[in-house]
């Protein structure tokens, strides 16, 4: 298999970071994440300025400047999974002028499990260590178990916090999910699952797209 290009979706809490990872590894290709693609290149001109000049203001980087920025990781990388991108159908239009792909994977999971999963993270004060009330505890409650720091839960991580990121999520996205469900590249893996049984099926699904 050479060098695919993955999209990979999904909301806040369906995995897309974990599962990212693992593909980069498998495939031997760029995980390529908005975030960090400006975060590498902030000093980029482009025609609306740098995307340092928006980051230290604490402005929104408008879509035009993200844009560039994604084209460019995209351009020096022999194959990536894409994670984070596109946001919206503006997003949509560029990237399908910028590359194609040969799978978009969609990461289903419910609500309420989004919610159990963002809500019970619990993070060290000190070395930022992670941990979870249910999945990953430490081996004294809340004390980490790396450097001894008070575990916290962070503000956007609070219940209420989560389900609004949740809905701004959808109501940003879903169209973006609803073009591509509409493609022959668009597979939909149950996130549901542990992540073993999630993995397990976006190989599948990676290999009946990519030869």
């Amino acid at each position: 298999m050479s060098n695919p290009h993955i999209l990979i979706l999904g909301a806040p809490g369906a995995g897309k970071g974990t599962q990212s990872s693992r593909l980069a590894e498998e495939y031997d290709i760029d995980h390529i994440t908005t975030g960090d693609a400006l975060r590498n290149n902030k000093d980029m001109e482009t025609e609306y300025g740098t995307p340092r000049s928006f980051m230290e203001s604490g402005e929104l980087v408008p879509d035009p400047v993200v844009n560039e920025i994604v084209e460019a990781a995209l351009e020096q990388a022999d194959g990536f999974v894409l994670d984070g991108y596109p946001r919206n159908e503006s997003q949509v239009e560029y990237l399908s002028d910028a590359t194609d792909l040969d799978v978009v994977l969609y990461l289903d999971v419910p609500e309420e499990e989004l919610v159990r999963r963002l809500a019970g993270r619990r993070v060290c004060d000190d070395c930022g260590a992670t941990y979870h009330v249910e999945f990953d505890q430490p081996e004294e409650e809340g004390v980490c178990d790396e450097c001894g720091g008070e575990l916290v839960q962070r503000e956007d991580d609070t219940e209420e916090t989560v389900r609004e990121r949740i809905r701004v999520y959808e109501e940003n996205t879903e169209p973006v999910i609803e073009h591509y469900r509409g493609t022959d590249a668009f597979e939909a893996v149950d996130g549901d699952q542990g992540p073993d049984d999630v993995w397990s099926d976006i190989v599948d699904a990676v290999e009946r797209h990519v030869e």
